[in-house]
């Protein structure tokens, strides 16, 4: 049990600082004239730029921006770059719907960051299938603060593993103003 609990502690340790440190770095650059960035870094633009809305409330994000959920997009890049994310804003996920030229795709959330590392998703939830991308995608609201994992589930994870179709967000308590 003390193992479990240890280990338990060191995940959640890991975990923390990975958000340190990726939150720590997010304007860093490097020279006088400031012209080296992170490659995956946008310079002089909005780091939320697949926001649909414009107002204090909840955002309305379509995951990979016009790329949507693909194989091949690198989503925890992505998420990176289009942080913060907030409690109750809505994630849409868009992707076609499997035909002769379409390879399916799916949505499944993992319970935790072993999981979401391993591509495992023996104890994953699907949150969408392989048509419920279609048309207006499928929304998915981040309803508390805790860290959401995701992941595509097709082809027994190789779609998370090979295809980069992974990515994890831990939506922040939206500031009121009074």
């Amino acid at each position: 049990m003390a193992f479990k609990a240890a280990h338990s502690f060191f995940v959640i340790l890991c975990a923390a600082s990975m958000l340190t440190l990726c939150s720590a770095n997010r304007g860093w650059s490097y020279g006088l004239n400031n012209t080296y960035q992170w490659p995956w870094g946008h310079k002089n633009e909005s780091h939320n730029s697949n926001n649909t809305n414009d107002h204090d409330g909840p955002n309305k994000i379509i995951v990979g921006g016009s790329d949507h959920w693909r194989f091949g997009f690198n989503y925890s890049v992505w998420a990176f770059q289009n942080a913060p994310f907030y409690v109750n804003d809505v994630l849409v996920f868009k992707y076609d719907a499997p035909n002769d030229t379409v390879f399916p795709h799916s949505v499944y959330q993992l319970p935790n960051l072993w999981s979401y590392l391993r591509c495992d998703l023996s104890r994953a939830k699907m949150i969408a299938n392989a048509t419920q991308g279609d048309g207006e995608g499928f929304e998915f609201v981040l309803k508390r603060w805790l860290p959401y994992y995701f992941a595509c589930g097709e082809h027994g994870g190789l779609h998370c593993r090979e295809g980069r179709m992974k990515f994890m967000v831990l939506p922040l308590l939206r500031r009121w103003h009074y």
